[in-house]
């Protein structure tokens, strides 16, 4: 595995980087005995500021199969940076830890806790950036299609910080990615430049449209809720602006698209119906899972 000492964002790694964790995730996944000591005699902490369902638990069991140890650190001690310094929380853990896989609110978080920690720390959920889940993301569409770079993915909602781990992540790997938004919910404007760019580098397409007919042809349609954790505006409020992005079978047909991904937690009748979610088509639950493989990817490949 080529050398990356954190995983703070997938920009900071190659193609070849990916490739070979998902490599790793589908070989984990298929043969969990193989791996089940590679962890053995490790610490993990893992550090919640937001409430989460599959990011702890794929971890924590994760962690676990591969013969190491997860703590659990919710918010208990206080907010992040209140009852002693970011410094100093980083600083105490890596004494102890081996690891530290941390979930908060604000990504200038995880850059002090690398700074100050002389351990890997890995992203799992911050405003800008969802990592883990773009690596699932990838893994899932890389178990249905031979080549990535082939695929054309199409995100439907609110550009967030999952839809800027799908451009980064899918510009790395060549692919073509359209964040299909309603004016004023579009992805960060810097992070999309960035996008272009390793699009322009991997002879991938970075696509931002407000126009629905736009993903005409595309493989696979991705879905999100339509307000995102930590933001308190009323679903109703929202609901007219974003139900022409909804995901249902009638333009699942329309636009010829074989596959839909939803990283959950999901609003059915919303953003996805549950005809769409319970069908064929979907890939959700398979997704769902590949977090544990594709986590455990990442921790090998840090800690082994």
């Amino acid at each position: 595995m080529s050398d990356f000492n954190h995983l703070l964002s997938l920009q900071e790694l190659s193609q070849a980087q990916i490739l070979e964790l998902l490599a790793l995730a589908k070989k984990i996944k298929a043969n969990p005995a193989e791996y089940g000591q590679a962890l053995a005699g490790k610490s993990v902490v893992t550090l919640f500021e937001k409430p989460s369902l599959r990011t702890r638990v794929t971890f924590d069991i994760g962690i676990n199969k591969l013969g190491g140890h997860a703590v659990y650190l919710d918010q208990q001690n206080g907010a992040m940076g209140e009852r002693e310094s970011v410094k100093d929380f980083a600083s105490n853990i890596t004494r102890w830890a081996d690891a530290i896989v941390a979930r908060v609110f604000s990504h200038k978080t995880l850059q002090t806790l690398k700074e100050h920690s002389s351990v890997p720390v890995v992203n799992s959920l911050c405003d800008l950036y969802h990592p883990c889940q773009g690596l699932a993301d990838f893994l899932t569409i890389s178990e249905n299609y031979d080549d990535l770079s082939k695929v054309k993915l199409a995100y439907l909602g609110d550009g967030n910080n999952v839809t800027h781990s799908l451009l980064l992540g899918g510009a790395i790997l060549g692919m073509e990615v359209a964040a299909i938004c309603p004016l004023g919910s579009n992805p960060d404007a810097q992070i999309v430049d960035k996008a272009r760019q390793l699009a322009a580098a991997s002879g991938g397409k970075i696509v931002v449209s407000d126009n629905i007919d736009d993903i005409q042809g595309y493989d696979v349609v991705y879905g999100d809720t339509w307000v995102s954790m930590g933001d308190d505006t009323p679903l109703d409020a929202v609901k007219q602006r974003f139900l022409p992005y909804q995901i249902n079978q009638t333009m699942m047909d329309r636009y010829g698209i074989k596959h839909v991904l939803h990283c959950q937690p999901a609003h059915r009748e919303l953003e996805i119906t549950s005809e769409v979610m319970d069908g064929p088509q979907s890939l959700i639950f398979d997704q769902a899972e590949n977090r544990m493989h594709a986590q455990n990817a990442v921790l090998v490949s840090l800690l082994a």
